[in-house]
């Protein structure tokens, strides 16, 4: 994903609905476009209370199927009538779509600059107006705004031809931001959530274990993950089953593939959601260490001097690592 830029005051923009087809089924086309035109419309009441918003569909491209669609804005006739409209509702539908193409497992920075707001995540990078990100602040947790938006991918998530959403600024162009399939399921989960002050999110990933505890509790054991250090307990009972029963064994060093759960809460100065805590769900695949060192099964065996008064037999291969028990935390580390 290139660095992002989202328009300000764009009246239109392109959605493109990627996949190998140039076709979509019309059902979804209609229940995505139906929704996305009433999370505008939501945030266009809380913006813009002296105006009413209207979305049409001007045309249809080639390619991956494309619509795009405009916004055309009336005076309601009301109190607030002569206040001048804020026209960048489409720029924060975009907004807000395109940090859902952030992946969730790895952290954001926010710089929120008097000018524009800059979200970064690793090499990805989003430039927002400030005016747009503040907008987004204002709306994002309106819970028809929310219900819009979510209902939208959920609609495309129904039409297995669908294996991405984007949008762009025109037909010409291809999308800058791409929301793969795979996250359509967590998005719309997550924005049917009526609390919007904090969420969960769920990926299977693998992690690094640093220190493990050797007994089933809610004490956090420490892994690498995505090259940051996270604590999280572990909570999948069949993995406690088979760990007491050995049929596997840990060491620092080897690497888990699990399902992780992250739990976000809202950060309202930088309008965005931040990792708070982790939590091990389900452990699905031990990997060990890797080997530095050939291990010898025939190990030769010295034995002392006749009259040797400790009597100690000595392997002529030692241990490839110590395992150092803590009584005190229950917990290893190598």
């Amino acid at each position: 994903m290139p660095t992002v830029y989202i328009p300000e005051n764009e009246d239109s923009i392109v959605l493109h609905f990627g996949g190998e087809f140039t076709r979509i089924n019309a059902y979804t086309l209609a229940t995505a476009l139906v929704n996305i035109a009433d999370a505008a419309k939501a945030a266009n009441k809380t913006l813009n209370p002296g105006y009413e918003i209207e979305i049409v569909v001007e045309a249809f491209g080639p390619g991956s199927f494309k619509a795009l669609v405009r916004s055309i804005y009336k005076s309601a006739g009301n109190l607030f009538s002569n206040d001048l409209v804020k026209g960048f509702i489409l720029g924060v539908v975009t907004n807000v779509f395109c940090q859902y193409a952030l992946p969730p497992n790895n952290e954001v920075t926010v710089n929120v600059g008097p000018d524009e707001v800059l979200i970064q995540q690793g090499d990805k990078k989003i430039v927002v107006p400030r005016a747009v990100h503040d907008a987004t602040k204002q709306v994002e947790r309106n819970s028809q705004f929310r219900k819009g938006i979510g209902q939208a991918i959920k609609a495309i998530e129904t039409d297995p031809a669908i294996a991405s959403f984007g949008i762009s600024r025109s037909m010409a162009e291809p999308p800058p931001f791409e929301i793969p399939r795979v996250q359509f399921a967590a998005i719309s989960e997550d924005l049917s959530q009526p609390d919007a002050d904090s969420r969960d999110l769920e990926e299977v990933t693998d992690v690094r274990i640093v220190r493990a505890i050797l007994y089933k509790s809610k004490r956090r054991w420490e892994f690498v993950w995505n090259d940051i250090k996270i604590a999280a307990p572990v909570t999948d009972d069949e993995f406690y089953n088979k760990f007491f029963s050995r049929q596997i064994t840990i060491a620092p060093g080897d690497s888990l593939n699990v399902r992780l759960k992250i739990h976000q809460k809202w950060n309202q100065e930088a309008g965005v959601f931040v990792n708070k805590s982790y939590e091990v769900v389900e452990v699905m695949i031990h990997n060990p260490r890797p080997s530095q060192e050939t291990l010898d099964l025939n190990p030769t065996v010295s034995l002392p001097p006749t009259g040797d008064p400790l009597g100690q037999l000595q392997l002529s291969q030692p241990p490839r690592f110590r395992l150092q028990i803590e009584e005190d935390t229950g917990s290893y580390k190598g």
